[in-house]
């Protein structure tokens, strides 16, 4: 007789992970006002240890969530601002020429891509060399100078924040850039309640209030989170959710809306997405649901509208919501 099989999360390991997701997200949306499908993006993406790329104008909350996330997980964080003058060795670090004990010899220099959590402020503002340098430190988390690797933390996670293209002195990120953000969020304004909300709490803090004057104490360490993440990759994807994902995916490439398509990345990554979903609801298996909420987010960077479709005055987010709107979710 044939024994049944084991489930690939136990119970315990499922409600550890809900424990720190839901101690984490609870902190953050009392700190971040209004922006919550923004936070649970946020706290996806770091499950799945994936990057996330903010899109939005000035004073919208970027900053102050990758602030408070930090705070919160008492990790290592720093920030690039990029700016057109910033060089590639401002990110990754270089080989000074020193002097020891009366020799002269090249040390390496690290930058401040060698942390836990990076914040590129503004990354659209440098040109597309400089862009490039954070590539193979997103992709395999190391960085190699002169010939030499240098590892990274195995958590390294990159939350970049972009102005809207439109604005003056922004350049378009390259698409293999755009290829490593697991999700790209777009920030509107605050609705009339939730600006209001904003002004009640912080009307009274000159300048931006920095998250420990906000009582944002860590909550949860890095060794849960990890945890968390390790039970985000055990989540149960049964062969009709597959199916689904890459349904969803290949319809970018069908479409003539779309002169480019998203990737097959792109399928390997909306599947880890919809895991992490999965986890901060508490939950071992996916559902449908959890893919249809974050295709927008995992795809809209990814594809590149038709000459025809821009013609036309459409966006790419109207077509890849489109595309979802009619694809047959399984039951």
């Amino acid at each position: 007789m044939t024994p049944e099989p084991k489930p690939l999360l136990t119970p315990e390991a499922v409600a550890a992970a809900q424990t720190s997701i839901t101690k984490l997200t609870h902190e953050l949306r009392r700190v971040i006002l209004g922006k919550e499908d923004m936070i649970d993006e946020v706290v996806a993406a770091l499950l799945a240890r994936g990057h996330v790329l903010l899109e939005g104008l000035p004073g919208l909350g970027k900053t102050e969530l990758v602030k408070a996330l930090s705070r919160l997980l008492s990790l290592e964080f720093r920030r690039i601002q990029f700016t057109p003058d910033l060089l590639p060795t401002d990110i990754t670090g270089s080989h000074i020429l020193q002097e020891r004990d009366g020799r002269k010899e090249f040390t390496f220099h690290p930058g401040p891509v060698f942390t836990n959590l990076l914040l590129a402020d503004e990354i659209n503002r440098a040109s597309p060399k400089t862009q490039a340098a954070l590539l193979e430190a997103m992709q395999e988390r190391k960085v190699t100078i002169d010939g030499a690797s240098h590892p990274l933390s195995d958590g390294f996670m990159v939350v970049a924040t972009q102005n809207p293209l439109e604005q003056q002195g922004t350049y378009p990120l390259p698409e293999a850039q755009l290829d490593r953000f697991l999700f790209k969020h777009v920030l509107a304004y605050p609705s009339a309640e939730e600006e209001r909300r904003i002004v009640a709490e912080y009307g009274m803090v000159a300048g931006q209030a920095e998250p420990q004057d906000l009582g944002v104490t860590p909550v949860v360490d890095a060794k849960a989170i990890a945890q968390a993440g390790a039970a985000v990759a055990k989540v149960r994807l049964t062969d009709e959710i597959i199916d689904y994902v890459l349904e969803l995916v290949r319809s970018t490439r069908a479409t003539p809306h779309l002169l480019s398509g998203a990737s097959p990345r792109a399928a390997a990554q909306l599947a880890l997405a919809a895991r992490a979903r999965a986890a901060l609801d508490g939950r071992d298996y996916a559902i449908p649901d959890d893919v249809k909420t974050l295709a927008l987010p995992a795809l809209r960077h990814r594809v590149i509208l038709s000459p025809g479709a821009e013609i036309e005055g459409r966006r790419a987010d109207e077509v890849v919501q489109a595309l979802v709107d009619q694809a047959a979710a399984p039951r």
